[in-house]
């Protein structure tokens, strides 16, 4: 799948947004190792904690279904600015390996990728709970 399929993936995504509070809506697509791809949007509430992200929307959907895997995730907002997932959607996405590509598209055509070391550097990983009760 290429960079601009994902994108389109996401927008279409997007358009299934549940915004009526920011009315900022945010479409995402993950592609994971085995070829599959699943979309999320952002689903808001009335009680602000209880929203939830595109990103962990599409992760939590692929999670559900058994893969765990993940090459690249495409994030769509603001087609006038590339919308950067938020804090905890970094931290999820981070869960799954810092080599993950994360696709900022305002459109199929223009885009920025990273990886999720770049977008989260000096991040807490699953490694890091690897020397459980050490210090720094």
């Amino acid at each position: 799948m290429t960079n601009k399929e994902l994108i389109r993936k996401a927008l279409e995504a997007q358009k299934m947004a549940y915004v009526p509070y920011s009315e900022f809506p945010v479409g995402a697509a993950v592609l994971t190792s085995t070829g599959k791809v699943f979309t999320g949007c952002n689903i808001e509430n009335a009680s602000f904690g209880a929203t939830n992200c595109a990103e962990r929307t599409a992760l939590f959907k692929a999670i559900s279904e058994g893969e765990k895997d993940f090459k690249t995730i495409a994030i769509v907002g603001d087609p006038e600015a590339f919308t950067a997932p938020c804090g905890i959607c970094r931290q999820v996405l981070v869960e799954f390996g810092l080599d993950i590509t994360v696709i900022l598209a305002k459109s199929e055509e223009e885009y920025q990728t990273y990886t999720m070391e770049e977008i989260l550097p000096l991040s807490f990983t699953p490694k890091d709970l690897e020397n459980k009760g050490g210090t720094v």
